[in-house]
């Protein structure tokens, strides 16, 4: 898999699955593996038993990694899912821009 055009940090929109249309932040990214996890999106719940270390045991809610075309960045202007273009900026560097709005995309290693 190559580099994501999605990033930690980013804002971001489900757009498919049981979590369709909900939104979040990128907490984590597996660029190898193509998916990012996302806050409060795909929760998985565990049952764990009782250790030393957790003596109540019981249930854990976790989120779990999905795959990074079930996701689109947020459009900084509208909220709504949008494209990732590249374009160069003034200093000769590459900026992330929303296809929908033409509006650069703050965020990780972005402005």
């Amino acid at each position: 898999m190559s580099a994501l055009k999605i990033r930690k940090g980013d804002k971001v929109v489900v757009l498919s699955g049981k979590d369709k249309g909900k939104h979040g932040e990128v907490t984590r990214s597996f660029p190898k593996d193509g998916k990012v996890i996302v806050s409060g999106v795909n929760v998985a719940t565990r049952h764990k038993k009782p250790t030393q270390a957790n003596p109540q045991g019981g249930l854990e809610r976790r989120e779990a990694p999905m795959h990074v075309s079930k996701v689109a960045i947020e459009d900084p202007k509208t909220g709504k899912p949008t494209r990732v273009r590249f374009e160069t900026g003034k200093d000769g560097k590459k900026i992330r821009v929303a296809v929908r709005s033409g509006e650069q995309i703050k965020g990780a290693g972005n402005g």
